[in-house]
């Protein structure tokens, strides 16, 4: 019997994207309707996500613009706005809520540059586990004579080297989103 090596294998492509999508959040000085993708607005007693109840479009680099589709919902918008933690406050013309993104300090450069890093020591740190757990269950299936020792040797082999690439796509991912900080 051996190892189902693509299960653990699809686990990691998982960690991956996840961790795709929090680089995704991270405000970099551009403005992305993505940043907004968190924020749920009160919507006749439903939590409702902001992309759901209104037009969030980037109108140049550095504003997005929010149309709601029903108007009564711009005080909402502006209130779930401001109780995000994205750092940005709302301006509000009775029609549309612009957000301004300000020009990174090299200050704030660095912190964000730190905050990428954690994120990705974070997703190397998935990935780990899953190749943990992969090997544990080799060290079971061995033991429990379901495995002989040569299969678990080639087993945890074939997942190092899964670890191994998407720890590499997960440095690449982290380098890329860094350099595109540091070059604003």
């Amino acid at each position: 019997m051996k190892l189902d090596v693509k299960s653990y294998e699809e686990k990691m492509k998982k960690s991956v994207a996840s961790y795709e999508y929090e680089l995704s959040l991270v405000r970099v000085g551009r403005a992305s309707p993505q940043i907004l993708a968190p924020i749920t607005v009160d919507y006749y007693g439903c939590a409702t996500p902001l992309a759901q109840v209104a037009e969030v479009k980037a109108t140049d680099a550095r504003t997005l613009s929010i149309t709601p589709w029903d108007m009564t919902l711009l005080k909402a918008i502006e209130k779930a706005i401001l109780a995000s933690d994205i750092g940005l406050t709302p301006q509000n013309d009775g029609k549309t809520i612009r957000l301004n993104f300000p020009p990174l300090t090299e200050e704030k450069r660095k912190a964000v540059s730190k905050d990428v890093s954690k994120l990705g020591e974070d997703a190397k740190v998935a990935v780990r586990n899953i190749r943990r757990d992969a090997n544990d269950k080799c060290k079971d299936m061995k033991k429990k004579s379901e495995m002989t020792e040569d299969e678990q040797k080639t087993s945890e082999k074939q997942v190092q080297d899964l670890t191994d690439k998407y720890i590499k796509i997960i440095d690449g991912m982290t380098d890329e989103k860094i350099k595109s900080v540091m070059a604003l």
